[in-house]
């Protein structure tokens, strides 16, 4: 109410929503604010969905109005948003960006009335490129409107909430009050956390068919593959079975979460796209095959039970091969120590430099080369001689051209993003070329292009929504393929990159392996056997208060860290620009061990070790990551940069120096 900026931290269905959003309509009717005021941006198209009949309802009761406005908004809604304008707006960042930059949207008309602003969700725009383009487009906003704009982000628990509010305001923070609100959660039933080990995805299946017959189960997953192999096997043992992930089509998502949240007796299979706040009814049970990679999405999928009254909160692990099961067990370890991620935003977003600059042209249509950085109200993108370079760079490269000092769209930019007006301009995010397929002309979702090409005997039967599908025809040009109905099994497949486990996780990992209890979780008897296997065969790879050097299969030594993918990376470039040839050039490392050449001694490693302390420091900050040309086509917007920045960006944000320097405190042994 006195238009602080705010973080409003609460459980899932803790009333964050509600906690918002009353104060701004009590200050809309109060202030009589006209027009559009307030936006509310969340992470997902589907959450916005879920989110506007209430929050219409709200606005009702003092003669307001809520309009919603995401990619699947019809253009005929949209233009009628842009001249009757409602007094809240439900959107996305991908979705401002392109009001912004569309020519037939007058853009100080629709925003010159903004005070304030709810991102919902905020640590999930945070974790990602997607926040700090947010970031950008929120400053960009203020500009328009010509004030500042209130900023109040809506999140579940995290590590570091002063942290992540002080980021949310971006460069504006030192003249804006700021308020984190955490209340104290009132004591409640102690929640029911359990581990199983099934072994396999048949397996699980079996399980949740069996276990809780009669009850709504939300099961997650951490894959559209496991998603899509688990679903059909529930549908083969007559389990009445929905299934929602990003790949399905929009009318499959809907109805699939329309017709669980009206049912009873039945499952719903989802990866992380129903773990954010979407309403899917009461709960049952939530289950988990395998693991996710933090404890915040821990508490989003548990927080999905134990709404109603006299009820607990509760989830079951289903560990289908040893490393889930240990992974699982690390994480519930460190659940049961309280600890929760802090949210940490992408370092260095200077690829987001370019794509701004790129916007603003778009925007405005041309921009002054010495004063377009302004117009981003300060944000900390790049140091101001880089984004000399990466102007002076896209001018070189063709992105923008310039006439009289005055810079606009240039031709390569034009070749590059110029497709669909600008569409792959208006994201943060990398969407990897899909098949649509579909069913007459009913759209079913998007698979791998790989399923297309390789090559099968009889019929190609792909799996999709839990059910299969014969493909009748492929349009390679279009990419599209028409597929019907069919009793035959299929499968399914896309493309990703594994991701790295963070150091909390893998030590979490390393100290279950050494007999640490998981206090709080009960695991049951298949569990406890295998988890016992697991830990005599880990042992020798694991230390109380030191790293481990020691020889391998094949000739090999591996130097054993349990430092995760990020800190192992660190430490493998720093050792290589120390004494080269120390680190196996192939294959260097995973979440748990740097690979060695076949000669390699502990005492080896200690004098390396001393090197990297004594020119780098324990902080590192001045190694640096090596980054292949493959990997730099998953950094978004590279080609913004001259080589030598997109590089740095991408190994700045491939490192893990905290873990790294922990790892290099410890004894080696």
């Amino acid at each position: 109410m006195r238009g602080d900026d705010a973080l409003l931290l609460a459980p899932t269905a803790g009333g964050k929503t509600e906690a918002a959003t009353f104060p701004l309509l009590s200050r809309m009717a109060q202030e009589d604010w006209r027009g559009l005021t307030v936006l509310y941006v969340c992470p997902l198209r589907a959450l916005l969905n879920n989110l506007e009949p209430r929050l219409a309802g709200y606005a009702s009761w003092l003669g307001r109005r809520v309009g919603l406005w995401h990619g699947d908004t019809p253009d005929s809604v949209r233009r009628k948003l842009t001249i009757d304008r409602p007094d809240i707006l439900l959107t996305t960042p991908e979705s401002l960006e392109s009001m912004l930059v569309s020519t037939r949207i007058d853009s100080a008309q629709l925003f010159g009335d903004l005070r304030a602003v709810v991102v919902d969700e905020v640590h999930a725009f945070a974790g990602d490129d997607r926040g700090w383009h947010l970031l950008a487009v929120l400053e960009r906003l203020s500009q328009v409107a010509g004030r500042p704009l209130q900023r109040i982000g809506l999140s579940a628990t995290v590590g570091n909430p002063d942290a992540l509010l002080s980021w949310l305001q971006g460069p504006g923070r030192s003249t804006r009050e700021a308020t984190v609100v955490s209340p104290p959660a009132a004591p409640g039933p102690t929640p029911e956390l359990e581990l199983d080990y099934v072994g396999s995805i048949d397996n699980a299946a079996t399980v949740i068919a069996a276990l809780h017959a009669g009850e709504k189960r939300l099961v997650f997953a951490d894959s559209r593959r496991t998603v899509e192999s688990l679903a059909a096997a529930l549908l083969y043992r007559g389990t009445t079975t929905f299934v929602s992930h990003s790949s399905l089509s929009v009318d499959e998502r809907r109805q699939a979460e329309k017709a669980f949240a009206e049912a009873r007796n039945c499952v719903i299979v989802s990866t992380s796209t129903l773990e954010l706040g979407i309403d899917v009814g009461d709960l049952d049970r939530v289950l988990q095959v395998g693991a996710p990679r933090t404890v915040a999405s821990l508490l989003q999928r548990l927080g999905r039970t134990g709404r109603r009254a006299g009820t607990a909160r509760s989830m079951l692990f289903l560990a289908t091969d040893d490393d889930e099961l240990l992974r699982a067990a690390g994480l519930l370890q460190l659940w049961s120590e309280g600890y929760v991620e802090p949210i940490l935003p992408p370092a260095s977003p200077r690829q987001l430099l370019g794509q701004q600059l790129l916007a603003l042209c778009l925007q405005q249509g041309r921009v002054g080369r010495e004063s377009w950085l302004s117009e981003l109200g300060g944000l900390d993108f790049a140091a101001p001689d880089e984004a000399r370079r990466i102007t002076d760079w896209m001018l070189e490269s063709g992105h923008v051209d310039q006439d009289s000092g005055m810079l606009f769209v240039g031709p390569e930019a034009e070749r590059r993003y110029g497709q669909k007006h600008f569409l792959e301009l208006l994201s943060a995010f990398t969407a990897d070329p899909q098949f649509t397929l579909l069913n007459g002309r009913v759209e079913v979702g998007t698979v791998d292009p790989l399923v297309m090409t390789r090559k099968v005997e009889g019929p190609r039967v792909l799996s999709l929504g839990g059910r299969p599908w014969q493909v009748t025809y492929i349009d390679w040009k279009r990419r599209r393929a028409f597929v019907e109905p069919t009793t035959l099994p299929g499968t399914s497949r896309w493309a990703g990159m594994a991701q790295p486990l963070s150091f909390a996780l893998t030590d979490a990992m390393r100290r279950v392996a050494l007999g640490a209890d998981m206090p709080g979780v009960s695991l049951t008897r298949r569990a406890t056997d295998r988890l016992a296997t697991v830990r005599e065969e880990v042992l020798p790879t694991a230390a109380a208060g030191s790293s481990l050097v020691r020889p391998h299969d094949g000739g090999q030594v591996r130097w054993w860290t349990w430092a995760g993918g990020r800190a192992n990376g660190t430490l493998a470039a720093a050792l290589t620009q120390v004494k080269s040839g120390l680190v196996d050039e192939l294959d260097r490392y995973d979440n748990r061990y740097i690979k060695l050449r076949g000669d390699a001694t502990p005492g080896a490693v200690r004098d390396a070790v001393g090197e990297v302390r004594r020119r780098f420091g324990d902080d590192l900050t001045e190694v640096q990551l090596t980054v292949s040309d493959e990997a730099l086509k998953q950094l978004k917007f590279a080609d913004l940069l001259p080589p030598e920045l997109a590089s740095a960006t991408l190994g700045q944000r491939s490192a893990d120096r905290d873990g790294a320097s922990q790892v290099l405190r410890r004894p080696v042994s």
